[in-house]
């Protein structure tokens, strides 16, 4: 693959990653959710999950293309270090406040089950991550960390999807428990896909 391409890839992803980072950010801010029906209920039931989900997803979201930056890695491995604790425990809470927000859902049984899956898959790929980081299994530290990423970048591609049903009129109590799953299922296809690619390559280097 030409580097330019990989590299503007690399660049789109962190801009994504930045960005919705930056405006799901100002939904911490109070009355903001006001014109969100979809979750401006959870302000009044369960506001310690809501700002807990919000508000450490958008670190861990925010941290993220740092730690898959290869130079920062190799050339401060402390901070990656400590940027990588920083994305775990983002994860872990943000990951149990919206487990808490799927189970209190009034978009029905189906978003349920997909923010629900969502959550639990979640915090167990950015846990195996920080496992195999602590026994020095590099190789496996990076696979878990991919699909924890991939995970985490549901954040991105739900608001792609919301922008999209917004867009074309789509009856939002349709399409909104759809997305529930296409915003993270496609994603972790995608890095196991990517994953099996690398073990092939792998193998055809050695």
């Amino acid at each position: 693959m030409p580097n330019f391409i990989t590299k503007a890839g690399v660049g789109l992803f962190g801009f994504f990653c930045l960005a919705v980072g930056l405006v799901s950010a100002r939904l911490l801010w109070p009355g903001v959710a006001s014109g969100m029906p979809h979750i401006a209920y959870h302000y009044d039931a369960r506001a310690i999950a809501l700002f807990g989900h919000i508000g450490f997803a958008v670190v861990a979201l925010m941290l993220m293309p740092f730690q898959f930056n290869a130079r920062l890695r190799g050339a401060r491995p402390k901070l990656h270090r400590y940027m990588g604790r920083s994305y775990v425990v983002a994860c872990v809470i943000g990951g149990i406040s919206g487990l808490r927000l799927a189970i209190g859902t009034e978009a029905g049984p189906v978003a349920m089950f997909g923010f629900g899956l969502l959550a639990v898959i979640w915090v167990y790929a950015t846990l195996q991550a920080y496992q195999t980081a602590r026994a020095r299994d590099i190789v496996r530290h990076r696979q878990w960390m991919i699909r924890s990423g991939a995970l985490t970048f549901a954040a991105v591609t739900l608001r792609l999807y919301l922008g999209v049903g917004f867009a074309t009129g789509a009856d939002f109590a349709e399409f909104y428990p759809m997305v529930a799953w296409a915003c993270w299922v496609p994603n972790l296809i995608i890095a196991e896909w990517w994953l099996l690619g690398d073990t092939a390559r792998n193998r055809a280097v050695s």
